[in-house]
């Protein structure tokens, strides 16, 4: 009857430590998307930075959190896989989704526009291989 009873106990007590520890990490999660995630990137990271620049980082910066999107989601898969996301790549994700902010301000502040992509080029003809051609 004793150990029946501290089974139970020690499987309740497990069970309330994982709802408390899921509960608080994901308190974490809302911070990607605040004000206080701008706390952690400098203000004048891009000061300098030319619309050219600007538009590099953008995208490299979006390549980024694209990855880091990728490998909460896989992670969230696994077993344990909403505490490997946080515990692995969320500081990551609210740094770089900061940084992208910053980066996506600096360039309405400073008017920049696109670059426009170059025409693609038209393939050049080919010989054609046949009795003619020597």
């Amino acid at each position: 009857m004793t150990s029946q009873r501290s089974s139970a106990f020690a499987a309740a007590r497990a069970a309330a430590v994982a709802t408390i520890a899921t509960l608080s990490l994901s308190g974490c999660a809302g911070i990607g998307d605040s004000a206080l995630s701008q706390a952690f990137v400098d203000p004048a990271r891009y000061e300098l930075y030319d619309c050219k620049q600007l538009e590099a980082e953008r995208k490299s910066l979006d390549a980024q959190l694209a990855k880091l999107d990728g490998l909460m989601r896989k992670a969230q898969t696994g077993a344990a896989g909403p505490v490997v996301s946080e515990i692995a790549y969320r500081n990551d994700y609210i740094n770089v989704k900061a940084q992208s902010r910053l980066a996506e301000q600096t360039w309405r502040d400073n008017r920049c526009t696109p670059t426009p992509e170059p025409p693609a080029a038209a393939p050049a003809p080919q010989k054609r291989a046949g009795r003619g051609a020597h």
